[in-house]
């Protein structure tokens, strides 16, 4: 691991919108982003703009005072976009890389960090920040989510953030994932600081404490060598395997009706592995061409071979469009959405924008509050 302190602070699950926002909408949210900004930096640090963005309210707040539907998979998309061209027009020591499709590859963009001022080391932490946020949420969680959306936020003292999203076409949902360069030291025990989203049944969760030994047990199978993980998957006999049935259930988009993971593995990875094998679970994961499909494979004989049961709970804590309201999952944060709706109303209230686009803002302030 690169010595980087990491937190996840939060997952929001919307629904899939298509079409585009009209270029009217991105030339108005532009601007206001631009003034609220502007605005926030004469109070906060960009470290501290950073870590406010990280939040899911403060991020799902801020997507709707600039005029995004609230509940649409748009607003993570369009208002990072949003905040990145913001971020390059306005002086307050961040800027953004990333972005949708082919966009989302933020190693492209890695020299607009050099008008920052960052080292190397800074440089590459957020380098492999990027790339194994990306790794953790498509393969060590697996709730059906391909990711689709990537940004990473950096600041001049080489804090950063990710904001990244996955669609489940299936169900039409979209779920999304914060990172924050704060306060977790390990990227594969639980870094979430608040995760928020729909909860669904038997999520592979290889990043749950109950996890560890599971987690360990894949790593010692990579020990083994392709020629004997090859024998242990072909002896698997489905029909003499109760504890398959979670693997192999008819109504997660996760679990299939045929016994298929084994043969998806990638053999050529494990190969490779062999040779120069990992000292932990990040590094297995962080590895080139290990995926969902391998880390499942490897988690599934961990339970079959050595009896280590993965947690198949969904890690999601906090719901906003799913009855957060009546508690369920669990209670909304109120001291979060009320912190987070008083700072974007100041910066609104101390932001040069005309009187017409200042009375929108805090009207749609004002309509948040209420909900």
């Amino acid at each position: 691991m690169v010595g980087s302190r990491l937190r996840r602070s939060g997952y929001a699950t919307l629904r899939l919108h298509g079409g585009k926002a009209p270029a009217w909408l991105i030339t108005r949210m532009t601007r206001l982003s631009e003034a609220i900004f502007e605005a926030m930096a004469e109070v906060y640090s960009p470290k501290e703009i950073l870590f406010k963005l990280s939040d899911p309210f403060f991020f799902q707040s801020c997507s709707n005072v600039l005029g995004f539907d609230w509940d649409s998979s748009g607003s993570t998309t369009v208002t990072c976009g949003v905040l990145k061209e913001a971020f390059d027009r306005i002086d307050v020591g961040i800027r953004g890389l990333g972005g949708k499709g082919k966009r989302s590859k933020a190693i492209h963009e890695i020299s607009k960090l050099e008008s920052l001022s960052l080292s190397k080391q800074q440089i590459s932490r957020i380098c492999y920040a990027s790339r194994i946020s990306s790794k953790v949420d498509t393969a060590a969680i697996q709730a059906g989510y391909g990711l689709y959306h990537h940004t990473v936020f950096a600041e001049e003292e080489g804090g950063w953030i990710v904001i990244q999203q996955g669609m489940r076409p299936k169900d039409r949902l979209a779920r999304r994932f914060h990172w924050s360069s704060d306060e977790v030291s390990d990227f594969v025990v639980e870094p979430h600081k608040a995760i928020v989203g729909f909860r669904h049944e038997s999520v592979l969760d290889m990043t749950a404490k109950e996890s560890e030994r599971t987690r360990n047990a894949c790593v010692d199978l990579v020990h083994e060598g392709t020629s004997r993980l090859n024998r242990l998957f072909q002896s698997i006999e489905k029909e003499a395997q109760p504890s398959l049935e979670r693997w192999l259930g008819q109504d997660n988009c996760l679990r299939q009706k045929t016994y298929t993971i084994p043969h998806r593995v990638n053999w050529g990875s494990l190969g490779r592995l062999y040779m120069d094998p990992p000292t932990n679970f990040e590094e297995l994961l962080g590895s080139p061409g290990v995926g969902p499909s391998t880390i499942r494979g490897l988690a599934l004989l961990a339970e079959l071979v050595f009896g280590e049961e993965p947690s198949w709970r969904d890690p999601v804590k906090y719901s906003f469009a799913f009855g957060g309201k009546d508690g369920v999952p669990f209670p909304v944060d109120r001291r979060a959405m009320i912190e987070a709706t008083e700072i974007i109303g100041s910066a609104v209230q101390a932001a040069k924008l005309g009187d017409r686009e200042r009375l929108d803002a805090l009207a749609r302030l004002r309509i948040l509050r209420q909900t």
